[in-house]
């Protein structure tokens, strides 16, 4: 509270630090892609070009770090949504567009998977921020694409989520298995005949 009364109000970040926010959460993505989320601190500041301590400094634990890179990444696949029905030749095509982001998403995310069922209660709120955020985009495109006439007006967006995120799972350490491909067919099934 000030001491006025009235109820403070968190600042925006300036852009420069919005800036190297961005900066480390992508550089933790891609060291956690590569070498998992228990990769060291240091190679994470390489790749953000900065200190360790810079690290610390915005990401105080190694959860807080994770949480952040997770919300972030959802965060963006949450806005292409409207912004991939906006720019693209149609709505199915934006929802394949969409669905394929959505598969990068997934297929990068097998290093949080442990994490994400780990027992530290500080990851329980992620899936209900995941589909919070996602499920409303996915609804979104089926039925803008529904309304087209382009698929099945009868598509639920948690199932086709669902189905994505089980074909991609699919895969294991399985070279001849594709799941791009796989979730192309899906994608390609949701037309109307």
């Amino acid at each position: 509270m000030s001491d006025a009364g009235a109820p403070s109000v968190a600042r925006p970040k300036r852009a420069d630090a919005q800036r190297n926010e961005e900066t480390l959460l992508a550089a933790a993505a891609a060291v956690f892609v590569k070498s998992g989320v228990e990769a060291p601190i240091r190679d994470i500041a390489t790749q953000a070009g900065v200190g360790t301590a810079t690290i610390y400094r915005h990401f105080p634990t190694r959860a807080d770090l994770i949480l952040a890179v997770y919300r972030h990444q959802v965060d963006a696949l949450a806005e292409a949504g409207p912004a991939l029905l906006a720019s693209s030749t149609s709505p199915h095509a934006a929802l394949k567009q969409w669905i394929s982001l959505f598969v990068d998403f997934l297929v990068t995310k097998h290093g949080l998977a442990g994490v994400l069922q780990s027992d530290d209660p500080c990851f329980d709120p992620l899936h209900t921020y995941f589909l919070d955020r996602l499920l409303p985009v996915c609804t979104q495109l089926l039925e803008t694409a529904a309304d087209s006439g382009e698929i099945r007006p009868d598509l639920d967006a948690y199932e086709l989520m669902r189905g994505v995120g089980g074909l991609c799972a699919g895969a294991g350490n399985n070279p001849r298995y594709d799941a791009r491909r796989l979730v192309d067919i899906l994608i390609a099934g949701l037309r109307r005949d």
